[in-house]
């Protein structure tokens, strides 16, 4: 997971018009793993914080790693405005996790949290790196934000996708990780890296998007290579594309959990 091209405007995107997680998500994450002020917790591909923030309130100290310098400036920016002090942030990916064992002094994580990001990973060698970094009862969480904007049942999502494949001229399949097929494969390369307990919990909703939400989110998904040049244009061109705002977007947050056995991990 080297640097990824989500960088300059498209991290702006991302930091203003990402959802965030409910609270419920956060604390069946403290349940899980038992999360307490004395533990350390790792948000692998940690974007502009969405996951990071609301977790540091919960224990003792939070990494949040990211391989785009701007996703980790914006991170930081945020974490400041809300008084959060207890973020490290780090420039890094999966390449770098065996790293963290000697930086955590023989102190293991108690959990790992990746957020829509695991597709831009390797997981079989990232997840058995966590395996050895992480306290008995810890464990990782692999979750997922909702499907893309373009990937929905509604007209308007329908609409949207249309006018997408004609912009960039091919089809938009691509789950980013939602899908039961990919939480499936996690789910077994859980499994086959050591994590006990696998299971996945949900969480579902559904919530208004004005217009400029949905132009915003569709910009925070795209590679800095292939973000319109005008997006003025873009966004007038979208706006003809579809039907009025405001947009109900259906949300199904889904938290893919395994643990580390009392005798796994570090010691």
């Amino acid at each position: 997971m080297g640097e990824l091209g989500f960088g300059g405007q498209v991290a702006a995107y991302y930091a203003r018009y990402r959802r965030g997680y409910p609270a419920e998500v956060v604390d069946a994450l403290a349940s899980a793993f038992g999360l307490t002020d004395r533990d350390a917790v790792l948000d692998l591909g940690c974007g502009t914080g969405q996951l990071a923030l609301p977790l540091a309130a919960r224990v003792g100290s939070v990494v949040g790693m990211d391989p785009e310098p701007d996703m980790l400036r914006l991170a930081r920016a945020e974490g400041a405005r809300r008084g959060v002090g207890n973020v490290s942030w780090v420039l890094g990916g999966d390449n770098d996790v065996p790293a963290l064992g000697a930086l955590l002094g023989g102190r293991g994580l108690a959990a790992t949290v990746i957020g829509q990001a695991l597709h831009w990973m390797r997981p079989a060698p990232l997840l058995a790196a966590l395996r050895r970094v992480t306290r008995p009862g810890g464990g990782v969480a692999v979750l997922a934000n909702g499907t893309p904007l373009w990937l929905q049942d509604d007209a308007w999502s329908l609409a949207l996708r249309s006018e997408l494949e004609a912009y960039f001229g091919r089809p938009l399949v691509a789950t980013c990780g939602t899908a039961a097929t990919e939480r499936e494969r996690y789910a077994e390369e859980l499994r086959g890296a050591g994590f006990a307990e696998v299971r996945e919990t949900s969480v579902a909703y559904r919530a208004p998007l004005s217009f400029d939400e949905l132009v915003g989110g569709v910009c925070s998904a795209l590679p800095r290579d292939r973000l319109p040049t005008d997006v003025d244009a873009f966004a007038a061109r979208l706006r003809r594309a579809l039907p009025p705002a405001p947009y109900a977007e259906s949300v199904r947050v889904s938290t893919l959990v395994g643990l580390v056995g009392a005798g796994g991990g570090q010691r």
